[in-house]
């Protein structure tokens, strides 16, 4: 059986590599107070919700520099990469990122991936759900997964096209055989309405998005992309249960401009993996359905570029990507 595997257990397959730096090393000197850490998408969305714990957390411990969390939406993501990447090389700004970077990169929407930047940390991972209105007749994966192999090209799937949210369904048609009319729509919230109206059929998510919803009956989840069965959602199968050897999560983490120095990365490194060790920020993450996976800088490094072969080999296969 054909198996993908995208997500932060990769990293940790490398976990050799993401070791912490060993012996006392003097802090590096980063010339301002407060980094900016950049997350290229809209206020309020995961990612954006996500990061805003961390910098939370940060401004409480005993740490030099703290970060503040800047949006700057626009251009799928391309906007906020292109103030990251002209930005000084000096520790004083981060860049948010998510496979969406490679995602968009394959299908030509944007210049950035993770070559692009100097890799900091791998912080937490949301796995996703392969979720349905509730309007939908099946109750199960493989009712929905008989009807769509009967029917093909003719089960609406909500998506950002070029982003993780088309790309999940993309690998699951290419695993599967099942084959989908993807719907446009510019991000999670518009997505989301469409599914929740029955205006798409199916559509991704995750616990944090989808719990009450499926608990109200509004919205259906079929299996969960994960290593394991979400502790949320006991009841819902993985999809390796259900003979699709298929992991996919949202795997988030921090880069730096490229020429940012080791010990300036290491340095920003262990103030993450503080944050990501603490109690407090842990129970929000556990309450949103996300993991928290550190990886060190060269161990995220690994990941990114495994990842990249990862979704690559399945773009070239279905005629997203020819390789340079």
């Amino acid at each position: 059986m054909r198996k993908l595997v995208i997500s932060a257990a990769a990293a940790l397959a490398v976990g050799a590599m993401a070791l912490a730096p060993t012996g006392a090393a003097a802090a590096p000197k980063i010339p301002c107070g407060t980094a900016k850490l950049i997350v290229p998408w809209k206020a309020g969305g995961g990612t954006h919700i996500i990061f805003s714990i961390f910098e939370k957390t940060i401004q409480d411990m005993d740490v030099t520099p703290k970060i503040k969390v800047v949006t700057v939406p626009g251009q799928g993501g391309n906007k906020g990469a292109k103030e990251a990447a002209k930005a000084k090389a000096d520790g004083c700004t981060l860049f948010a990122i998510h496979q969406s970077a490679i995602t968009s990169y394959l299908n030509g929407r944007i210049p950035f991936q993770y070559d692009n930047f100097e890799t900091v940390a791998l912080l937490t991972s949301t796995p996703d759900i392969v979720g349905a209105s509730g309007k939908v007749p099946w109750n199960d994966f493989a009712s929905f997964k008989k009807a769509t192999l009967a029917a093909p090209g003719t089960v609406k799937v909500g998506a950002t096209f070029g982003s993780t949210s088309q790309f999940y369904w993309l690998i699951l048609e290419d695993l599967t055989g099942m084959k989908f009319k993807f719907v446009p729509y510019d991000g999670t919230r518009e997505r989301m309405t469409a599914l929740l109206s029955g205006a798409v059929q199916m559509g991704g998510l995750n616990v944090a998005s989808g719990r009450k919803y499926m608990a109200a009956g509004d919205l259906k989840g079929f299996a969960i992309a994960a290593a394991k069965r979400s502790k949320h959602m006991p009841d819902m199968p993985t999809l390796k249960e259900l003979g699709v050897d298929m992991i996919y999560a949202l795997d988030r983490g921090i880069v730096a401009p490229k020429g940012t120095s080791k010990d300036v990365l290491d340095h920003w490194s262990q103030i993450f993996k503080k944050a990501a060790e603490d109690p407090g920020l842990r129970k929000q993450m556990d309450a949103k359905g996300t993991d928290v996976n550190w990886v060190g800088p060269d161990g995220y490094r690994a990941w990114a570029k495994k990842a990249f072969a990862d979704h690559e080999k399945v773009a070239i296969k279905i005629g997203l990507w020819k390789k340079k």
